[in-house]
């Protein structure tokens, strides 16, 4: 963090809130950055963080397809953020807790920028129906982690400045990413009758780019798309150049639904494009049926399960779950209570009182469809892992084995 920065801060922490949120946005200028090497690609450490994205130098640039309840255009995907990564699949989160917001529309409004905020309310929409809060969210937890968007990088730097170019970065290069062009161009289009080959989406999604994509699913259905960039100079006014995905997987399964924003499903058999059955779709129960144990798979190979608390153990005794049908799915139980994920971290105790009901995804616990689930570190020893739903750096997904 800058010197400059700390003395701005010092200046504007002592304003009030209600100052600061109607303060007009007057744009400083971004450092100047010539001949700045690409971020990740770097040999040498640099120490101008405001002209080399660090340590999150991987820019990825997501976006969703929400059909329950449908948010957005029905023909257009809508943003959902901007992430910056540490070019190695983990990343920061919450950065700055003195610059974490709740108005954010009021500072892109404050800034001018009416056209920015009418196209935010049609193309990144939260499917909750809370646009703000959303925004609030996607600055507090990735924009604060974006070093050449610190104040500190500004000349005449003005309050907040830093997030209405946060907001307009991502939607500038959300509008040069047209997924849903990119799939209709190889005849992938929303459909309540067809699945598409997971291979094919992620084929076409390439294509226009020459990268490959990370592509996520939940029960079955194409739900997000992650584009990834390195950053030759500042995220605000250097060059995004498309590079391959590192991090989290894609988690599809082989066939894979894209259904539409809007309309009645047909009550016929849904079937692939591929000329095969659909598989990996979610079943409510099998194999998780009865009472069996929880091993995890990480890397390729199995390691230890989850004991009876919730957490990833490596050495020891696996714990006995009871797996119960409950609606479309199952809720787990052990020794210590009924199991949910609470926070984004899966607990198992007696102060449980309302269970998550989890689904199976190809013989793998799925939570909202999806098998992937993460924490970060490998534990050892004695060492257990809290297991969370929100990605990080290590990747592992929890089978069933009957007892």
């Amino acid at each position: 963090m800058s010197l400059s920065y700390k003395i701005r801060q010092a200046l504007t922490s002592s304003l009030p809130a209600a100052l600061l949120a109607s303060t007009t946005v007057l744009a400083g200028t971004p450092a100047s950055c010539p001949n700045t090497p690409l971020s990740c690609k770097n040999t040498t450490a640099i120490a101008d963080t405001c002209c080399f994205n660090a340590p999150g130098g991987l820019l990825l640039l997501t976006q969703f397809w929400d059909t329950n309840p449908p948010t957005g255009p029905d023909d257009s995907w809508t943003v959902h953020g901007l992430w910056p990564d540490n070019c190695d699949g983990t990343y920061e989160q919450y950065c700055d807790k003195s610059r974490e917001y709740d108005n954010v529309t009021a500072i892109i409004s404050a800034a001018g920028k009416t056209d920015l905020l009418s196209y935010m309310n049609k193309y990144w929409k939260d499917y909750q129906g809370d646009d703000e809060s959303f925004w609030e969210h996607e600055w507090d937890k990735h924009g604060t982690c974006i070093s050449t968007l610190e104040p500190g990088c500004y000349d005449n730097y003005s309050p907040q400045q830093e997030v209405v170019a946060y907001f307009q970065k991502a939607v500038d290069l959300f509008k040069t990413i047209d997924s849903y062009s990119f799939l209709a161009a190889k005849g992938i289009t929303p459909s309540f009758t067809t699945t598409y080959p997971s291979a094919s989406i992620m084929e076409a999604l390439a294509a226009p780019r020459g990268v490959e994509v990370t592509i996520r699913c939940r029960n079955g259905e194409l739900d997000e798309i992650w584009y990834f960039y390195n950053v030759r100079g500042s995220v605000e006014t250097g060059e995004f150049v498309p590079t391959q995905p590192d991090g989290a997987k894609s988690n599809c399964p082989t066939d894979v639904k894209y259904l539409p924003k809007t309309g009645t499903p047909p009550s016929t058999t849904v079937t692939s494009s591929s000329g095969t059955p659909p598989t990996g779709t979610p079943t409510p129960g099998s194999p998780f049926s009865g009472r069996g144990t929880l091993p995890v798979t990480s890397g390729g190979k199995t390691n230890g399960c989850i004991i009876s608390g919730g957490t990833w153990y490596t050495t020891g005794t696996c714990a006995t779950y009871t797996a119960t049908a409950s609606g479309d799915g199952f809720s787990l139980t052990s020794s210590k209570g009924k199991c949910a994920v609470s926070n984004s971290v899966l607990t198992c105790s007696a102060s449980v009182t309302d269970p998550t009901i989890f689904t199976a995804v190809a013989d793998k616990l799925a939570y909202d469809g999806a098998t992937d689930f993460y924490t970060n570190s490998v534990p050892t020893g004695s060492v257990q892992a809290a297991i969370s739903v929100q990605q990080q750096a290590t990747t592992l997904s929890i089978g069933w084995k009957s007892s």
